[in-house]
């Protein structure tokens, strides 16, 4: 039995990014009906909606509303880029996203890791490249 180091490492099971929106229903929609995400909760307070978790296979992403405590036009997804991987086919994945009218950053390419990918932007300037991941 392998021994483990002491103090023990962090052990994470799964990661949900949790992106603010300046739009929380056109966001929800971007993902929902572009992207193929489902919507598998809302969030509300006093009727309103506030936030969604949204799936797409068994990863998650929370949408919230922003406040705008930090200024209406402060710039979000900078720097930032969720890299999502899948085992399906990322040319199709790419083109059914042009056919519902979304706007692809980078369209499929091999890359010299062993991956093919292609990029999108959300609504809010988050940066999301869908992968195969990289040959074995």
């Amino acid at each position: 039995m392998e021994q483990r180091n002491q103090p023990e490492t962090l052990r994470l099971r799964s990661v949900m990014p949790a992106l603010t929106t300046n739009d929380l229903e056109q966001s929800i929609a971007w993902y929902r009906d572009v992207i193929g995400f489902v919507v598998v909760e809302e969030m509300r307070r006093e009727g309103s909606l506030q936030g969604a978790v949204i799936q797409a296979g068994q990863q998650r992403f929370l949408l919230a509303r922003d406040d705008f405590q930090k200024g209406r036009d402060r710039a979000k997804g900078a720097g930032f880029r969720l890299y999502c991987v899948t085992a399906q086919d990322i040319d199709q994945l790419a083109q059914g996203i042009k056919q519902r009218g979304g706007v692809l950053e980078q369209e499929p390419a091999d890359q010299p890791w062993g991956a093919r990918d292609f990029s999108v932007v959300d609504p809010d300037g988050f940066k999301i490249s869908i992968s195969t991941g990289m040959s074995e």
